[in-house]
């Protein structure tokens, strides 16, 4: 069957569903433009609807996203494209671009899914759950999150073996395999770019024994043991599912490292580390909790005081740098350091370690222009044409960036930033009107 491509208009694409790239939409849309929202995930809300709680109020995460994503997607004035993704973008003139919007197919019906789950029940496929990070498995037909937006079950295609387990449990016939990719020529006068940020990849640095030793894992992983929607009933290590007694925290790994590439602070390594320690105190009254640091950087409003209530509630915190990490029988690890303060090399012993990694840009951002030049700042990140005044505005006239595409950033400050896009944005519709 030939993929026909498909002319849609719009006055806005806003690339990237996260906390910044909904905000901005949302905001361009109250103001009555018609945006086009895309995102490559099933799921709308990024990164932070799959966090426990936010630093340093310790407020519930899912408990501010779920609101907004329904917002945003309940809104009429935007439509939603999950599993898409943006090709080339062409400017034609001063209030027009061209872009190539590819939409994979879902092979499920979203407007007519239940998320009854029995697609799920009846497949007999068992791969790793992407958005558990691999903590546990899924079905090949599967509801992305039990919060996920849209709620609707997807099939993955590339472990799927059409077995049509999951068609005949299907109450409502959603399920189509024929569904096929689209391709979309998409015309809009403005652009945001929101496409978050990309975590380090520790298996880059093995000396921590990460993806050898199944007892260390990524505060990406703790995070989701944490959250309300964690895959299991408490928090377990993945050797044996014991309850871990000693749990260990690793700082700056894959940032302030000019060896792996990365030289700049993450910003946010810090706090969402002291975050996980007082809520594993919660947890685990009864754990050790210890954060090896190089410097603690707790510069925000409230995050020191947040600092100074973690080592009131008993969180240890040791100045110095882990020079290597290695696997006792039993699963437990022994980390070697040079404590700073004391100025000589040490051993301890941890049943459990987490390594808190930096935030890296998410490549490849200034390819989707064709004929106009994305300057990015020396570490790959979309370069601000001038941070102080018009934080949002970057090389091309028209084309406006939000939250951490510019660079490592909190909650706060990335709505801020979206605000800050959405303005200039509107603005900028506004004049070429």
């Amino acid at each position: 069957m030939e993929n026909t491509v498909k002319n849609i208009t719009y006055d806005a694409l806003v690339i990237g569903a996260g906390i910044a790239g909904g905000e901005t939409a949302l905001n361009l849309a109250n103001t009555g433009y018609k945006v086009l929202l895309v995102d490559k995930e099933l799921s709308v809300g990024g990164k932070m609807i799959m966090l426990s709680k936010v630093f340093p109020t310790l407020d519930c995460a899912a408990c501010i996203t779920t609101p907004k994503v329904s917002e945003i997607s309940r809104h009429p004035n935007i439509t939603i494209f999950t599993g898409s993704e943006v090709g080339k973008i062409r400017k034609l003139s001063d209030n027009e671009f061209v872009a190539q919007v590819t939409r994979q197919p879902r092979y499920v019906h979203v407007e007519d899914c239940t998320a009854c789950q029995l697609c799920e029940k009846a497949c007999p496929v068992n791969v790793r759950d992407q958005y558990q990070f691999g903590l546990i498995g899924r079905k090949a037909a599967f509801i992305p999150f039990s919060i996920c937006s849209p709620k609707a079950a997807a099939i993955d295609i590339e472990n799927c073996t059409l077995c049509g387990a999951c068609e005949k449990a299907c109450p409502t016939n959603c399920i189509d395999f024929t569904m096929e990719v689209e391709t979309m020529e998409l015309h809009v006068k403005t652009v945001v770019i929101a496409t978050g940020f990309n975590l380090f990849n520790a298996e880059k640095m093995p000396r921590y024994g990460y993806g050898v030793y199944k007892n260390v894992i990524t505060a990406q992983q703790m995070e989701r043991e944490l959250a309300p929607t964690r895959p299991f009933n408490t928090v377990l290590r993945p050797s044996d599912g014991k309850v871990p007694d000693k749990i260990a925290y690793v700082l700056c790994v894959g940032s302030r490292d000019a060896s792996i590439g990365n030289p700049v602070c993450s910003q946010i390594c810090c706090m969402y580390s002291i975050k996980q320690a007082q809520l594993l105190m919660g947890t685990l009254p009864m754990a050790d909790v210890t954060i090896y640091y190089i410097n603690i950087r707790s510069f925000g409003k409230g995050f020191e005081e947040f600092y100074e209530q973690a080592k009131g509630m008993g969180v240890n915190f040791v100045k110095g740098k882990i020079g290597r990490i290695s696997e006792k029988e039993n699963g437990n690890l022994i980390l070697r350091y040079e404590d700073i303060n004391e100025g000589k090399l040490q051993e301890a012993e941890h049943d459990m370690v987490i390594l808190s990694t930096g935030v890296l840009p998410n490549t490849g951002i200034d390819k989707f222009f064709e004929n106009q030049k994305l300057q990015l700042d020396p570490y790959d990140f979309v370069a601000q044409s001038d941070m102080l005044v018009s934080p949002s505005k970057t090389s091309i006239d028209g084309v406006f960036v939000a939250g951490t595409a510019t660079g490592p950033m909190d909650i706060p400050d990335s709505i801020l930033s979206a605000g800050a896009a959405s303005s200039e944005a509107i603005s900028y519709l506004i004049q070429q009107s």
